[in-house]
């Protein structure tokens, strides 16, 4: 695989053996991100579950502390009643079959986060196989299918992310902006495993957090030391 300059340059400053702690990788991946935009630093947490059985699926949403800096698109699903209320909420979008029908049709895709009130599930139901692998279907679990939905809005637009395993057991998740710096982006990374460990389901066995990686968009990869978490 190519790797530029900047990455070769960065990765001599990484002990790629070394286990380091939170605060200290987090130093290194802001050295480490010489993009001339502001890299997204995520989180990539490889657990010791089996996600094909429903006992060890590990899923759910949490607000980090500092938010992700990214602005958060959201689309809500609601009664004609309610739309004005969406809005208000800060929604970007707001409607029922007429958006249902916007995205079957035009493939319309202009937004990051999915909420819906739990009486337009039967509408969105139409819409699971376009949204579903794209990850933008919403679920009561991670709190997007709900009645109070100006809180959900409100939560989305602060900075809440959700986390699920992928198809190898691995969650990846952004937890903010190399411009934070590390510790900000610390109180975020704390806050996103303490959520996991939480919810560490009762099935798992052995060692639950396999491994936890770091890193800036175009940046290297930095193991962190995660005992201290207690898993």
């Amino acid at each position: 695989m190519f790797r530029g300059k900047n990455y070769k340059e960065s990765a001599k400053l990484i002990d790629k053996q070394a286990l380091y702690d939170p605060m200290e990788a987090l130093n290194l991946v802001i050295s480490a991100s010489k993009a001339k935009f502001d890299e997204t630093v995520e989180l990539h947490v490889k657990l010791g579950v089996d996600g094909r059985h429903a006992d060890q699926q590990v899923r759910g949403a949490i607000v980090l502390p500092n938010g992700t800096g990214k602005s958060v698109r959201v689309l809500c699903f609601c009664k004609p009643e309610r739309v004005e209320e969406a809005l208000a909420a800060g929604a970007d979008y707001a409607g029922g079959m007429d958006l249902v029908e916007k995205i079957q049709k035009e493939n319309w895709f202009e937004f990051d986060t999915v909420i819906a009130s739990p009486d337009m599930m039967g509408t969105v139901g139409r819409l699971g196989k376009i949204l579903g692998p794209k990850g933008l279907m919403p679920s009561p679990k991670a709190g997007t299918v709900t009645p109070n939905i100006k809180q959900a809005i409100t939560e989305a637009k602060a900075g809440k992310v959700e986390y699920r395993l992928d198809k190898t057991n691995i969650i990846h998740c952004p937890i903010g902006k190399a411009s934070f710096g590390a510790e900000k982006i610390t109180e975020n990374f704390d806050a996103l495993i303490g959520a996991i460990v939480k919810a560490k389901p009762a099935a798992a066995k052995g060692q639950y957090i396999k491994s936890c990686v770091i890193a800036s968009t175009m940046g290297p990869g930095i193991k962190v030391n995660t005992t201290k978490y207690g898993v």
